[in-house]
């Protein structure tokens, strides 16, 4: 009868040794293993992109100055033209006809002075003889001085019908490519109309917008001339433009609609590849030093403040907020509340709670990097 009791003991000794302890196995579910990314001051290099627009350093209309039909294109569309080449030729005969009169009216007036001059001559005889009296004489002057007049207007509508003429023969102002050409030969032309655009494009501006914050920290730098900055282009397929190009100016207003300032940079355009019109994007690059950067998969927002979870020494975590200076494609670039040592849960937030104890696996700035890159058209940071 005894052994049953002894029995039972031994049997609750089995149950108890095959299962654990409940306080084990809460301690368990509470010790998650999380990546934690340790906080450091480093040299880092800024890369943020513009949409930006392409212009031609010269891009001018090409425009009839007289009337008349369009004999002759002698170029066409697309085609490269050199300075002073004949591009368009309109029906000369009408300017032809108006120089021919303009001459004829020179040689007049100039027969009417020569006449004017001998009676001057003839009546200034008389005068000294006193046979006419002497206001003769000045009205002698006087139609000698008109036919002088009319030889300086005869000579100026001559220059205007021999400049007239000219302008029936449309010339390159420069060195260029040819754009559309919308009329075709024989068509009537209207005195200013468009016949086609001549663009310089040996080099091209790109424009961009910049903030006035980031005008400001650009200007903080040092950078006052605005001048000398090497740029990279990014091409609509997002591939680089293998020339790189500088920054030569900005405007001088901020844009009242954008808050925002217009930089200008130069690119050479060797092979014309570039045209004007196009769109990119222009990457600038900014050197920060001593910059504290905090992934921003480890951030997260309450009442539009900005908080990490902060693990401590006894891999507790607890909430912490910070103020950050710029917001880039992977990193917050902080201003004040991180500093250098501080470790902070990078992935697995959302369901830590203070005082929480982790099983922290670190992770470099450089994996990062590698885990989650950036996406075009963001800004983007580089370690150094």
């Amino acid at each position: 009868m005894k052994a049953y009791p002894l029995a039972i003991s031994l049997l609750v000794s089995v149950l108890v040794a095959g299962c654990g302890s409940p306080t084990e196995e809460k301690t368990a579910v509470e010790k998650p293993a999380l990546p934690i990314y340790e906080i450091s001051r480093q040299s880092t290099t800024l890369q943020r992109e513009y949409a930006g627009n392409v212009e031609a350093v010269r891009n001018v209309e090409i425009r009839a100055r007289v009337g008349g039909f369009l004999d002759k294109i002698l170029v066409d569309e697309g085609r490269q033209v050199k300075k002073g080449q004949l591009l368009f030729q309109i029906n000369q005969a009408e300017y032809q006809s108006e120089l021919a009169k303009a001459r004829a009216n020179l040689k007049s007036a100039m027969a009417e002075a020569k006449t004017a001059e001998v009676e001057l001559g003839r009546v200034r005889l008389l005068v000294d003889k006193k046979v006419i009296s002497a206001s003769e004489l000045e009205l002698s002057k006087s139609k000698l001085d008109a036919a002088k007049a009319a030889i300086e207007e005869a000579q100026s509508a001559q220059e205007k019908a021999s400049l007239r003429l000219a302008h029936a023969s449309i010339r390159a102002p420069f060195d260029g490519v040819i754009n559309r050409i919308p009329s075709k030969m024989g068509s009537l032309i209207e005195e200013g109309a468009l016949l086609t655009t001549v663009s310089d494009i040996h080099d091209v501006y790109a424009y961009f917008h910049v903030s006035e914050k980031e005008y400001l920290e650009y200007i903080k730098k040092g950078k006052h001339s605005s001048s000398g900055q090497e740029v990279t282009l990014l091409l609509a397929d997002d591939s680089p433009y293998k020339q790189p190009g500088k920054i030569e100016t900005m405007e001088s207003v901020f844009d009242d609609g954008s808050g925002t300032i217009a930089f200008r940079a130069r690119f050479p355009n060797p092979d014309r590849v570039l045209k004007h019109g196009a769109t990119g994007k222009i990457r600038l690059r900014n050197e920060v030093d001593n910059a504290i950067l905090v992934p921003q998969k480890a951030v997260f927002e309450i009442q539009d403040k900005n908080y990490v979870y902060v693990v401590d020494a006894t891999n507790k975590v607890k909430m912490r907020s910070f103020v950050p200076q710029s917001r880039l494609a992977q990193f917050y670039l902080v201003k004040s509340g991180l500093q250098p040592g501080d470790k902070v849960v990078y992935e697995g937030i959302q369901n830590l709670r203070d005082g929480m104890q982790i099983v922290p696996q670190a992770l470099s700035a450089e994996s990062l990097l590698t885990l989650n890159p950036a996406k075009s058209g963001e800004s983007q940071v580089v370690t150094n």
